[in-house]
């Protein structure tokens, strides 16, 4: 199957099953959501939303988190990984943003890779999800799901592994398909142990062809 067949199969199996994918973060505006994603770096969705409802309620918009202090914020985010950092970056953002954006998010790639504690993924996941903007936030799901199946090859950083997806899926889709191989990689396509035997992406991944399929018939023989 070439990769161009295979991008096909993925993409009309996620239209068909997960046309509406969406993200897993609660919030209700865009200060929310990058509140949110920037807590949400290598720590689980789920206890980010144990965590934010106690900062949105103390501190429901920039101007408020501006002012706070890292003692005030810190005991609200402890349980969260990285909390010393997570902490100083959330309070910078939310200066920045008063100083230099009137309090709002901006919705550029570039403008919010300014913000402390905002990479490219994050300004990623930002921009696709609030403007649906034609841009891939690529995460550790994003980067296993997409090499296991065969969609990148010999991609070895995440900018890479954007760069060849945005290539093949359509330009309207490159905001949910990034939700598609999150949730693959959240629920099926898992770092150990991949729940191959459950999966629908079977006839187009490289890894079930060439790994599990043949460990299959050698088991058989």
């Amino acid at each position: 199957m070439t990769r161009k067949k295979r991008f096909q199969f993925v993409i009309d199996y996620f239209q068909q099953h997960s046309p509406n994918a969406e993200t897993e973060l609660i919030y209700d505006d865009p200060f929310q959501l990058l509140v949110a994603v920037i807590l949400s770096a290598q720590c689980t969705d789920k206890r980010v939303n144990m965590t934010t409802p106690a900062i949105f309620e103390k501190y429901p918009d920039a101007k408020t988190l501006s002012k706070a202090s890292f003692d005030e914020l810190f005991p609200l985010i402890k349980s969260i990984s990285y909390p010393n950092n997570k902490t100083k970056h959330l309070i910078g953002m939310a200066k920045m943003l008063m100083e230099k954006f009137n309090g709002k998010v901006p919705l550029t790639v570039d403008e919010l890779v300014e913000l402390p504690g905002v990479g490219r993924k994050t300004a990623n996941v930002i921009t696709s999800v609030v403007d649906q903007q034609p841009n891939m936030a690529v995460d550790t799901h994003v980067f296993r799901v997409s090499a296991r199946i065969g969609l990148t090859v010999k991609a070895t950083t995440p900018l890479a592994t954007e760069k060849q997806l945005v290539q093949l899926i359509p330009k309207d889709l490159i905001h949910v398909a990034h939700h598609w191989l999150i949730l693959h990689g959240r629920y099926v396509c898992v770092a150990r142990n991949p729940k191959c035997e459950i999966c629908g992406l079977k006839p187009a991944c490289k890894y079930y062809q060439e790994v599990i399929s043949k460990r299959e018939s050698s088991i058989k023989k």
